[in-house]
């Protein structure tokens, strides 16, 4: 007897929630899998980054170093920004702030990119 893949795969999804929710700890392991999870992704997309970086070198320091430091400091505005997300957004002053720093990031990034194609 064959069981279909994808009933097979959706058995094995309800088995681990399953786990998670009737093993004792299970809510402690799932936040483990999850944070592992989440280090993996962040590790991947600054790997990407490098990788975007190294191919992408010779055109970055062709924009001078006034416009990369500006779109370096622009990226770094974005990173902070996104990590203070959730204690931003806890205030109307935060939320209008975040709105702005996240605005004027990646004006400052498209305004850079726009202007090192144009020639």
């Amino acid at each position: 007897m064959a069981i279909n893949k994808n009933v097979r795969n959706v058995a094995i999804v309800l088995i681990i929630a399953a786990l998670v929710v009737l093993l004792p700890g299970g809510g402690k392991g799932a936040t483990v899998a999850t944070q592992a999870i989440s280090l993996a992704f962040l590790a991947s997309i600054a790997w990407v980054a490098s990788l975007m970086y190294r191919e992408h070198r010779t055109a970055i320091y062709a924009l001078g170093e006034t416009r990369r430091a500006i779109l370096y400091a622009a990226i770094g505005v974005a990173a902070i920004t996104l990590t203070a997300t959730q204690r931003m957004w806890n205030s109307a002053g935060g939320e209008i702030a975040w709105f702005v720093l996240m605005g004027g990031s990646i004006y400052a990034v498209v305004a850079i990119v726009l202007q090192a194609r144009k020639y």
